[in-house]
């Protein structure tokens, strides 16, 4: 057991890298927690890492059940798997929802920067019908999306805070569990342990 500075996140950026030229690499499954306490689980996509963190990026419709169960329970756990280099990583923490009405300045930022990194075609499914409700017309609104304008109202940034990983390695048989505590100073302090695959 020791202190580690980033390594699940240098094991993680490897795996993408390794698996880049499969489309599917960049789709993780993301699980929470329902009211009724029931999970919930479904499949987004990777749209990065904070700047200078370890904080994962997803983007989403605020009108989605996600978006409901995280402000009911904010914990949640990514599973992500990449099947070129047979590697699974678990991921566990705290999902920070960043919406229209973030107060902080900071977070309404990285949305826009977060929006304005999404492709055109992506940006215009915020402005269709409220997602999860049935389907009241038989063909879709053409919407029009003006390229320079900025987030929809219903487009909201999800950050996951991870506070542990489990990493799985199938080909060479290697389980390593990164646990996060905070220092004195407030800071990251990342602990691993191989443990039984």
């Amino acid at each position: 057991m020791g202190t580690v500075t980033g390594q699940w996140k240098q094991l993680l950026l490897n795996a993408l890298e390794s698996n880049s030229h499969l489309k599917h690499s960049s789709f993780f499954q993301l699980a929470t927690v329902g009211s009724s306490g029931r999970p919930s689980n479904r499949t987004v996509v990777f749209r990065g890492f904070q700047e200078n963190s370890d904080k994962i990026q997803i983007n989403t419709d605020c009108r989605t059940h996600k978006v409901e169960e995280l402000k009911h329970c904010p914990f949640a756990e990514i599973c992500w798997y990449f099947t070129d280099s047979w590697e699974q990583f678990r991921i566990n923490g705290r999902i920070d929802i960043v919406d229209a009405s973030d107060p902080d300045l900071k977070k309404v930022q990285q949305r826009e920067i977060s929006w304005f990194a999404s492709s055109l075609k992506s940006r215009l499914q915020y402005l269709g019908p409220s997602p999860g409700l049935p389907c009241l017309s038989k063909e879709p609104d053409q919407e029009f999306l003006d390229p320079s304008a900025g987030p929809d109202g219903a487009f909201c940034l999800l950050v996951l805070d991870p506070d542990q990983v489990d990493y799985l390695n199938l080909k060479i048989d290697q389980r390593i569990q990164f646990t996060c505590q905070l220092s004195e100073n407030g800071e990251k302090c990342w602990n691993s342990q191989r443990i039984n695959a």
